[in-house]
């Protein structure tokens, strides 16, 4: 009973401060808009207009643009991870994650300030492409483009993929990658019918983790793609300053239900023990 006591405490503590808001949320997003303020009802106007107006190509954009940009801290995310997991010393792994951590001890917003500053017309990157003699004056497409505002998300999503990648791989028993040498195969085959597979499940916890990170992103679409460059969160911050808080709670909420159906999609394919591997005490 105390062990169920104590497991009941933070159960309470999430269902309290997590899942309630998001109840409001969905609550909210059935009222409608009244002037400037809203009444409860049971109206599903907010979500029309949502997804019958210019709103639904942002979210079509935003959808794509999160796929893209995850699909691209992927291909960063993994080889790096890979090459902790298999290639750097047990006593340095901590050191080496940790510095992977070092980023976030600088204010996000103030990051992707300086990113506008690397970029800009008079930043270093475009002086240094000067110098070289490889333009001919100041570079404009740097900044205010798809260029920076993937760049953006890519350096601001893709430390946070590398752990859950590192975990899945680490959690590999090395025992499997020895049988497949001994039955012949080379390091390619091995890693993809191996390695791989096995890392499969942190593949997509790291996917989960970057997605949802740019699909919600506001702060380096108005920062590094500009005024005129909109995503879903920017959408969303519209709304609210609008007051017409039904419609941003509808968004809110259909967001919500779209990462709620790709973590559902993750424990139903992949068993949670493989993700944590030695954690979770298999063998």
């Amino acid at each position: 009973m105390a062990r169920r006591a104590a497991l009941a405490l933070p159960l309470i503590a999430v269902a309290v401060l997590i899942l309630g808001p998001l109840a409001i949320m969905a609550t909210v997003s059935l009222w409608t808009k009244s002037g400037f303020s809203m009444k409860p009802d049971l109206s599903l106007d907010a979500y029309a207009a949502f997804l019958g107006g210019v709103r639904l190509d942002v979210f079509l954009r935003s959808l794509w643009v999160a796929a893209s940009a995850t699909v691209l801290m992927l291909a960063v995310a993994y080889p790096v991870a890979y090459l902790i997991a298999t290639r750097v010393r047990a006593d340095l792994v901590r050191t080496v994650l940790f510095l992977f951590s070092v980023p976030f001890l600088v204010n996000y917003i103030l990051r992707t300030f300086a990113w506008a500053d690397i970029l800009g017309r008079g930043g270093p990157v475009s002086a240094g492409l000067q110098w070289l003699g490889l333009t001919g004056g100041a570079v404009d497409w740097l900044l205010y483009s798809q260029f920076s505002v993937y760049l953006g998300l890519v350096t601001a999503y893709m430390p946070f993929m590398v752990f859950p990648i590192w975990l899945s791989i680490s959690g590999i028993d090395r025992r499997l990658h020895e049988a497949s040498w001994m039955l012949g195969e080379g390091p390619l085959h091995t890693f993809l019918r191996v390695i791989l597979p096995l890392s499969l499940p942190g593949v997509f916890a790291a996917a989960i983790f970057g997605f949802v990170g740019a699909f919600g992103e506001v702060a380096v679409s108005t920062i590094l793609g500009g005024t005129g460059y909109q995503l879903l969160g920017n959408s969303i911050v519209s709304a609210l300053d609008v007051i017409n808080y039904p419609l941003a709670a509808a968004m809110s909420t259909f967001t919500v239900l779209i990462m709620g159906l790709f973590m559902l999609l993750w424990f139903r394919l992949f068993d949670l023990r493989l993700f944590l591997g030695k954690i979770m005490g298999r063998r």
